[in-house]
């Protein structure tokens, strides 16, 4: 009997997030769905990372609704999530009851696997949502975030990983954001975890280098049980390996991946005209699409560039981007080596930028990078520069202990704010993740119901 490997479909949240800034909106994909339910994915990636901040920013979509949605569409796939922890879906810490609250709430509206990771990889900024999520009855799913460094050693990853097994996740991912996984290494790592912890070991990993379609392969070769891959139209470059060709290629080699080409062209022929549209109207640059080998050296993920790029063409400094380039490592040493993941990857991409363009390392310091250097982020992985410390928080002492147990819980103060204006659960924890965004959302729908109600009667009359 074949081997099996499962595949995991990411067109929904992390190609778009990756190609596309994450704003495809619902109209985009709701009459696929029902196809890509046939298609013998193990499970589909739909929600999470940047789909909740960008459906109430830019797509006047309530991220819920659209969870709800795609699962009234999906029966028989599992539906993923990518969590931070902590972080949940914002860029702060937040309370343990929202944590919980969040995480029992996205299983209720239709998540099966959640997918938990931390910026720091540090097991405590996990635990809360691992706990939670078993007992909503979801798939716990916990994250090791591959990057280089002096202090990240396979010894240390594989430690990881037998802790996230003792946590009680139900498998492993190592996600590799940045694409800078090399095939042998991703072989090493995936054979090392795979004799350490009984749990099922996937491999998420990017195309930015080149190096994604290999670093799969060879992944599956150590014997993962998975890994995650886009839709061709939506794949490669910043995005992912594509779909067909790693199933063709997979299957050819005598791995049973359940997924049906015929399939996957129908729903990679829906997905034409949508990027057709992005790069008419200027939402999908070419340059994504293309292969970023110097990211092997700056360890830079597709999404944090664009957003470098975008930063410095704001300001017309778009001449500064190599000095922005060399100045993100030596920033992300100063504060002791973290992944470069969201929200990390902004942390240390802000400050990099400010340090070129005040023409002084540290002139300005972001009250992010304060708040990290504060402890308020968790343990940093490697020793922090104590001169960056010093002038950060003068004689300032950093927080002993977890800082989230000093987080006061933010539902009930969020619930007496928004009074009627929150429907539900829901609405208030779209409001306690992203305040303004959410509030803007939900005060427009209580005005269109108004109006609704308001030509109705005036219909009646």
């Amino acid at each position: 009997m074949n081997k099996q490997v499962h595949i995991t479909e990411v067109v929904l949240r992390d190609a778009n997030q990756s190609q596309i800034a994450t704003r495809m909106p619902r109209s985009d994909f709701e009459g696929i769905l029902e196809t890509m339910d046939k298609a013998g994915y193990y499970s589909l990636e739909v929600w999470g990372g940047a789909t909740f901040d960008s459906c109430l920013r830019y797509l006047d979509e309530d991220p819920w609704d659209r969870l709800r949605f795609i699962r009234s569409k999906v029966k028989n796939t599992k539906l993923q999530m990518l969590l931070r922890g902590q972080n949940i879906l914002g860029y702060k810490h937040y309370s343990d009851d929202t944590v919980r609250a969040f995480v029992r709430k996205s299983v209720e509206n239709g998540i099966d696997i959640i997918r938990i990771f931390d910026a720091l990889n540090d097991p405590q900024n996990m635990a809360t949502a691992i706990d939670e999520c078993l007992k909503a009855g979801g798939h716990a799913q916990g994250t090791i975030c591959y990057t280089i460094s002096p202090i990240h050693t396979f010894e240390k990853y594989v430690e990881l990983g037998r802790t996230l097994e003792s946590m009680g996740c139900n498998s492993l991912c190592i996600k590799d954001m940045a694409g800078i996984m090399s095939p042998q290494v991703c072989y090493d790592l995936v054979s090392a975890l795979v004799k350490e912890v009984k749990i099922p070991v996937y491999v998420h990993s990017h195309s930015t280098t080149g190096l994604g379609p290999l670093t799969l392969m060879k992944a599956v070769e150590a014997g993962a049980a998975g890994i995650d891959t886009a839709i061709s139209i939506f794949s490669g470059g910043t995005s992912h390996p594509s779909t067909e060709s790693l199933v063709y290629a997979l299957d050819e080699m005598g791995y049973d991946c359940g997924v049906d080409l015929k399939v996957c062209q129908a729903i990679n022929n829906h997905f034409k005209p949508v990027q057709a549209r992005f790069l008419k109207e200027g939402g999908l640059n070419p340059s994504v699409l293309t292969t970023k080998i110097d990211a092997l050296n700056y360890q830079i993920p597709g999404g944090m560039l664009s957003n470098l790029i975008a930063q410095l063409t704001a300001v017309d400094k778009l001449d500064k981007l190599d000095e922005v380039l060399a100045e993100t490592p030596r920033v992300r040493k100063d504060l002791g080596y973290p992944p470069l993941v969201t929200p990390m990857s902004q942390m240390v991409g802000v400050q990099a930028v400010t340090n070129v363009l005040t023409g002084g390392r540290y002139k300005n310091i972001s009250k992010e990078v304060k708040s990290y250097l504060r402890g308020e982020y968790g343990k940093a992985p490697g020793e922090v520069s104590q001169e960056l410390v010093k002038l950060a928080l003068g004689d300032e002492k950093p927080i002993e202990g977890r800082y989230d147990d000093t987080i006061e819980p933010e539902i009930p103060g969020a619930k007496a704010y928004l009074g009627s204006l929150a429907e539900s659960e829901e609405d208030v924890l779209s409001y306690v993740a992203f305040p303004q965004q959410a509030e803007a959302y939900l005060r427009e729908r209580q005005e269109k119901k108004a109006l609704k109600v308001s030509y109705s009667i005036e219909e009646a009359e």
